[in-house]
């Protein structure tokens, strides 16, 4: 993917509960942590990753991401990501007009990802995209226009809102499907559980 592809903005700034707390994305996935394979699928997307996550940035160091912390107090989910990552490239990046959104714990996500988006986005004259899967919407795996940042802000902070799925509905939309083969590209590891899916899932469908 060229230059002009939207930054990726890879959302760690959960609280990891449903796995036990912590870092969900540095769990390991045979033998690289979640984060590592969400790299490994998107930075060839595009030419530059972001990373969302609250607390020191410096357990992170060693990915060498720009990390940004959510930038409204309180935990808000992915939200107060999707806004950090808007707020921080509408101050240093004007010329940015839109932004991906994923989580970390999708360690199977396409490899044509951002390219998709922005087709299925513009075919359907829409001003934001999500990924399907399953017949199932994924709206964290979102193309998000930067200048949107505003009305995010003031959905959160004024509205309380923290559904993605309900902010995205409150605009022109796309829901692009990508299809599941042997894998649902968009099954995330959640709880230790899924993350033990994804594992026998690896083992029986290594990266090619």
């Amino acid at each position: 993917m060229t230059a002009e592809a939207p930054p990726v903005l890879l959302l760690a700034g959960g609280l990891g509960t449903r796995m036990g707390g912590g870092d969900k994305c540095l769990r390991l996935l045979g033998g690289a942590t979640l984060l590592e394979h969400v790299l490994a699928r998107v930075a060839p997307q595009t030419a530059r990753v972001l990373l969302n996550a609250n607390g020191d940035p410096a357990r992170f160091a060693r990915f060498g991401l720009m990390v940004l912390p959510d930038t409204v107090p309180g935990q808000h989910g992915p939200l107060a990501g999707i806004l950090a990552g808007m707020e921080f490239l509408a101050a240093h990046a004007p010329d940015v007009a839109d932004l991906v959104s994923v989580p970390t714990d999708t360690p199977f996500l396409p490899r044509d990802l951002v390219r998709r988006l922005l087709e299925g986005r513009a075919a359907a004259g829409a001003e934001i995209a999500c990924a399907a899967s399953l017949g199932r919407a994924h709206p964290v795996v979102g193309l998000w226009p930067v200048r949107l940042a505003r009305r995010l802000r003031h959905a959160i902070v004024e509205e309380g809102e923290r559904g993605v799925a309900r902010f995205a509905a409150r605009f022109p939309l796309a829901e692009v499907a990508f299809p599941a083969g042997p894998v649902d590209p968009f099954l995330n590891a959640n709880r230790p559980e899924d993350l033990a899916c994804a594992e026998t899932v690896w083992r029986a469908n290594p990266p090619g």
